[in-house]
């Protein structure tokens, strides 16, 4: 016959939620709800349905499914569905692959996060296939305007470092967290895993919220600080202006990849992944382009959503130090695209009122979502303005900007104590 305590086995979800504190049982309900909001945004075009749609559904699933398990004795109690590689472990607990291997065995999605997640592959991957879609010659048609535009938008990576210090995080902290105003997911992912390990998890979940809300934020901060007669400007194209074959493309890739990887070998997995794509994107290498392009981005993608929603429970956003974290990575984009409009000002009175001040929001290097952004914005006011080509070489400047600023915090501060 079955009673209360059999079906108390046999529901664990509900028991976990009614043997938890009142506000860890009502932050498993809000996020449950979040994961929803997530799928159903992504699925309206609101937010990146490549990321949101895996990641609501991820989050949803996992603080549903919170469960009582005992893998090896290792982990007991009240746990999720996903453990770190050696969660709860003793250092004799594991003695030898095989016990790992079991580990990898019974925990859902651990082989995933374990061999491609914390160490940072899939953000390799990611950017080999935003690496294949992008054309450097956007960048070379207006090196000096994308370079400007690019270094004005990471202003949300450095002013939030002394803002972060504040609240109390380490120098190493605050970079890790700073760096989500560069816009670009997988330098979050990477620059977090060097500099802070420990944050990992809540930055990188803070900071794909937070890209994929910039579609809704940001034309209103265009609106709000460039007038309507400034954001009608079209911009044409530059004079005399070269048209660049696919091999000089590749050098000038190649050249690039090679020179920034020498002068920051510790960001060089994801320049080389980076420049990688655009190489194999102007080599012809069609089988190469068409794999990364296709299987390998969107296969690391869906992942990566998964993985970041599934990493996203109750206990985690219930950590104090979230709070803090939300407000950081809401302020570096907030600051990133002031910095960015800024900048488009600053090319507005240095081209005499040829550049519209609104392309400066692409320098924030949301691939292309910001390029995106101000083409649609500029559009709504005069529909014949094109920003799109200069917005895109602002936007992939972007890319290659942050990476600069990750590897320079990751040298200077990976050795930094406190």
């Amino acid at each position: 016959m079955i009673n209360l305590e059999s079906l108390k086995e046999i529901f664990q979800g509900i028991t976990s939620l009614l043997e938890v504190s009142p506000q860890l049982a009502l932050a498993r309900l809000g996020l449950i709800i979040l994961g929803f909001v997530l799928i159903f945004l992504g699925r309206k075009g609101v937010l990146e349905a490549l990321i949101m749609i895996p990641m609501g559904l991820g989050m949803a699933t996992v603080n549903a499914a919170v469960m009582f398990f005992d893998p090896l004795k290792l982990h007991g109690g009240v746990g999720t569905l996903f453990v770190e590689p050696q969660a709860g472990a003793t250092p004799d607990a594991i003695q030898n692959a095989a016990d790992l291997m079991m580990i990898l065995q019974i925990d859902w999605l651990q082989p995933i996060y374990t061999f491609t997640f914390s160490n940072g592959l899939i953000a390799c991957f990611v950017f080999m296939g935003i690496g294949s879609m992008l054309d450097i010659g956007f960048i070379l048609a207006r090196p000096f305007t994308s370079m400007i535009l690019a270094l004005f938008a990471e202003l949300g990576s450095f002013l939030t470092i002394p803002i972060a210090t504040w609240f109390g995080f380490t120098i190493k902290e605050a970079a890790a967290i700073a760096i989500v105003g560069g816009a670009d997911g997988p330098m979050v992912l990477f620059t977090s895993l060097k500099l802070a390990p420990h944050l990992f998890v809540p930055i990188a979940v803070v900071a794909y919220l937070y890209l994929g809300l910039t579609y809704g934020g940001y034309p209103y901060l265009i609106k709000l600080m460039v007038p309507k007669r400034l954001r009608s400007i079209p911009m044409e194209a530059p004079k005399n202006q070269k048209t660049f074959t696919s091999f000089e493309k590749m050098v000038v890739a190649t050249v690039m990849c090679v020179l920034l990887s020498f002068l920051l070998p510790v960001a060089a997995p994801l320049i080389f992944s980076l420049f990688f794509g655009i190489v194999v994107r102007e080599s012809g290498i069609k089988a190469f382009q068409d794999f990364i392009g296709g299987p390998l981005l969107y296969g690391s993608t869906m992942f990566l959503g998964m993985m970041l929603g599934i990493l996203c429970d109750a206990n985690t956003i219930m950590d104090p130090k979230i709070l803090p974290l939300l407000l950081l990575g809401c302020l570096a984009l907030l600051f990133s695209g002031i910095g960015g409009l800024l900048g488009g000002y600053f090319m507005y009175f240095v081209s005499g009122g040829k550049v519209n001040p609104v392309v400066g929001i692409a320098g924030v290097s949301c691939v292309p979502t910001t390029a995106k952004v101000a083409q649609k914005v500029v559009s709504k006011d005069n529909p014949h303005a094109v920003i799109m080509p200069a917005a895109l070489g602002a936007n992939i400047s972007g890319v290659i900007t942050t990476a600069i600023i990750a590897g320079i915090f990751c040298s200077l501060l990976a050795k930094y104590v406190g």
